[in-house]
């Protein structure tokens, strides 16, 4: 009986140093320093930022993005979200977009909302036009610093205002060197029979009449309603030896060797390309588009200043070198590119010369209503159907015959019920 008072005696003590001595739940998280390490990032390349002063607070911040545009969910990069929860206590939940059609659509019906979204330069525009984002708050967003000064005052947010750059690049063609024979250097190849049922196009219009009106000698941003009809004339004519109109599929086609050519985006041709050796792309002599991916929030955010700590956190050197390295696409970020090896800075597909770009490139602007409504009548026509010419008058047949069988019906019964 003495023992066993004294073995109470003994736990109960042990149980008051514990409670007086016991660390608190902030006591027990890393520091700043060991979870970066612990993602095998150097503290050193962080900046001083407070990444902690929302943490408990339950958030949830929701991201929408393009497919493939992040460095996330890969076992052989860092996964940045991973990070950015563990700096923060945010919980990031990530969707994603096929087109920026797509996302102004889902903006506009209400059908989603989303707290970062990184539309392209002309959407930008397009959205701020409409009051779709809010502006930012720079104090909350220090690393805009490490944006270059060439990527700043930028036509489609003239006061930086709304965005702040995160991906850049070129429109593209690439090919399957063990499917085509010939040397590509033209927008051309993507018109010839020769690999017919072979092809594929982007399933959007804008880059779709881009490429027409590169090819045709127009401005990528004509409102003339005559030269976008003449777009539409040479889409009409590609669309009978067209395998294909894609966005994200192309990842699987191209580099499962179930398609020869293709137009798409200069970074992703380099992820594809990296993928199967077989292929390879060029930026045709015609000309192509240079466009600029921007971080942005939609007035409907529901977490601005977690979205704001989040797209300080992008621009972080580190992370903004591991989005530009698993997605292909250039960096706009000057710390991020210090840190690129030689070979990629070198790399003229992925970072051509000024002069380049000033010659033989053109930026997307927002065009007018009237122009982006006569664009989408004209995308609307080619795609009514895609994959059969007779689908239409078969159908518009059917559906009278439908009509003549039901009143025949219809008078045959009136008939028998009079009797």
């Amino acid at each position: 009986m003495k023992r066993f008072l004294v073995i109470l005696t003994l736990l109960a003590l042990v149980l008051s140093m514990s409670g007086c001595g016991a660390p608190s739940a902030e006591d027990e998280r890393p520091s700043k320093d060991e979870i970066l390490e612990e993602f095998g990032l150097d503290p050193e390349l962080f900046s001083d930022y407070d990444y902690d002063r929302l943490y408990g607070q339950e958030i949830t911040l929701n991201v929408a993005n393009w497919g493939e545009y992040m460095s996330i969910n890969d076992d052989e990069t860092v996964d940045v979200n991973d990070v950015f929860e563990a700096l923060t206590g945010i919980e990031v939940n990530y969707k994603t977009y096929a087109s920026n059609e797509t996302l102004y659509s889902k903006l506009l019906s209400g059908g989603a909302t989303y707290d970062i979204v990184i539309p392209s330069d002309y959407m930008i525009s397009k959205m701020i036009s409409e009051g779709m984002l809010q502006k930012l708050d720079w104090e909350n967003i220090p690393n805009v610093s490490n944006i270059m000064p060439s990527f700043l005052n930028a036509q489609y947010d003239p006061d930086d205002e709304y965005s702040v750059p995160y991906l850049w690049g070129t429109v593209c063609i690439i090919y399957n060197t063990t499917m085509v024979d010939d040397e590509i250097d033209s927008w051309g190849a993507l018109w010839d029979e020769k690999y017919a049922g072979n092809i594929l196009m982007f399933n959007n219009p804008r880059d779709a009449f881009g490429i027409a009106q590169a090819y045709l000698g127009y401005s990528l941003n004509t409102e003339n309603h005559a030269e976008l009809d003449r777009c539409f004339d040479l889409l009409r004519q590609q669309k009978e030896i067209v395998q294909g109109y894609v966005m994200d599929e192309i990842f699987d086609k191209m580099e499962g060797g179930s398609a020869a050519i293709a137009p798409y985006y200069a970074g992703d041709a380099v992820t594809m390309c990296d993928d199967n050796p077989d292929l390879a792309y060029v930026i045709p002599k015609e000309g192509t588009n240079w466009f600029v991916d921007a971080i942005c929030i939609p007035t409907t955010a529901e977490n601005k200043e977690a979205a704001e700590m989040y797209i300080n956190f992008l621009c972080e050197a580190e992370i903004a070198l591991a989005n530009c390295d698993y997605v292909g696409y250039s960096t706009p970020n000057s710390a991020a590119y210090n840190l690129l090896d030689d070979d990629v800075k070198a790399d003229e597909k992925r970072y051509p010369p000024d002069e380049f770009l000033a010659e033989h490139t053109e930026v997307f602007v927002n065009l007018s209503d009237d122009a982006n409504a006569y664009m989408q009548s004209l995308w609307n026509q080619l795609k009514i159907d895609s994959s059969n010419v007779w689908f239409v008058p078969v159908f518009l047949i059917g559906l009278v015959a439908a009509t003549v069988f039901v009143n025949v019906w219809r008078a045959r019964k009136k008939k028998r019920d009079s009797y």
